[in-house]
């Protein structure tokens, strides 16, 4: 597997909505084979991101978290891929992440992960890792309203690429809602 970083990215999201908008100007860029690995504390947007790409894949069903059931697949509706959409928080070791396996529908769909880091780098070397993090204040900690706020207020979005697949990705552009290139290609 490779392991080429391409570099990392920080941006700035101001709120669910422009989270929303940067995952579907991502899902411009995937093809089915990628995965994405997202972290972050609950309620930074992990899953608002995953909507975003569902929306821009044009995947059947509502996208949201899968903490319960670990893993939904959402079939594309026109001829792209579908999205398996995973929430490894309750996933404490390799064998269980195998036992998904995830590895076995990679090349025919994007993979999102959610709460992946250190059980599915394995599975694809090139790769996008993104964490996303609210301001100090705005996290569980912060109070019960917290959760019902997650729509509200500023995400700190960082993307790692890893891999020649990414080389040329303009995270800045995606932001921005720039989806120039068109679905599957970088840069």
């Amino acid at each position: 597997m490779e392991d080429d970083v391409q570099g990392a990215v920080t941006v700035e999201l101001v709120d669910a909505d422009a989270t929303r908008a940067f995952g579907r100007a991502l899902a411009a860029r995937l093809r089915a084979g990628d995965l994405v690995m997202l972290t972050g504390d609950l309620g930074a947007g992990k899953t608002t991101l995953t909507q975003g790409i569902g929306a821009g894949l044009g995947v059947r069903g509502q996208v949201a978290s899968p903490t319960f059931v670990i893993a939904r697949v959402h079939p594309s509706l026109s001829d792209g891929p579908a999205l398996v959409h995973v929430d490894a928080y309750r996933l404490g070791t390799l064998d269980e992440v195998d036992a998904l396996d995830l590895d076995a529908s990679l090349e025919e769909s994007v993979t999102v992960v959610e709460w992946g880091q250190g059980l599915v780098e394995s599975i694809a070397g090139a790769r996008l890792e993104i964490t996303l993090e609210r301001p100090r204040g705005a996290s569980e900690s912060g109070g019960s309203d917290f959760l019902e706020n997650a729509e509200v207020g500023v995400r700190s979005v960082t993307v790692t690429a890893h891999g020649e697949r990414w080389a040329g990705l303009d995270v800045v552009a995606l932001a921005s809602g720039g989806a120039a290139a068109g679905p599957g290609s970088v840069g």
